[in-house]
């Protein structure tokens, strides 16, 4: 059976973006139907640009729609679903997980760049700069806020799930892949608690089963 909704994603042993609106959408509950476009082949290129106008994936069908990008994907289905809480119903919780989430869609380049995502290999070999130390440090900050403020009704960085854990999921991978020593960086516990409850999440494990 067809669903509503098609995600088009990519490699899931490489592609970060691709996760973020895949695990939004399993944890969420919302079905639909998975294409997946192996990276790194001779037609990657041109199978990707057969479903997305900006040559990349993710990218959600419905019908004629197309919504690229995962931050795009993450905001219309918040729209589609209000009864999902995709973002809390507090305004103060929900600015800051909005302002989390853009700062991970357009930042933190060294950390993506330095240790990309292999999500099913371990101890993989960090090339940690001051560039990306500093990245650590401020996704390490921004967690621990993120809980002492807005999490202490659950176990996920605004208490429930939310769009904020989706689009930092790929970082949880990228600690566990490179065996990041958070407490070296200024962890009191919290970041790597919630790292180690995001890679046991049940979808989180189908994932990395596939990669």
């Amino acid at each position: 059976m067809s669903h509503e909704y098609t995600l088009v994603i990519g490699s899931k042993e490489f592609s970060s973006w691709s996760l973020r609106p895949w695990i939004l959408m399993r944890e969420a509950g919302i079905p639909f139907d998975e294409v997946l476009i192996a990276f790194r082949q001779p037609g990657t290129k041109a199978e990707i640009a057969s479903h997305s106008p900006s040559g990349q994936v993710p990218v959600l069908k419905r019908g004629k729609q197309v919504i690229w990008d995962s931050l795009a994907i993450a905001e219309f289905l918040h729209d589609q679903y209000p009864e999902k809480h995709l973002w809390p119903a507090d305004a103060e919780a929900r600015a800051f997980g909005r302002s989390m989430a853009a700062e991970m869609h357009s930042g933190f380049r060294a950390l993506r760049n330095n240790l990309s995502m292999v999500y099913s290999q371990r101890n993989l070999a960090a090339d940690i700069t001051p560039e990306v130390e500093d990245n650590i440090r401020r996704v390490i900050a921004l967690w621990r806020e993120a809980r002492i403020r807005f999490g202490a009704h659950g176990p996920f960085l605004l208490g429930a799930f939310s769009i904020a854990d989706a689009m930092y999921a790929p970082v949880a991978s990228r600690f566990t892949s490179y065996a990041v020593d958070l407490q070296r960086y200024g962890d009191d516990g919290t970041a790597g608690a919630w790292c180690k409850m995001m890679m046991s999440r049940p979808h989180m494990l189908d994932w990395g089963a596939a990669a």
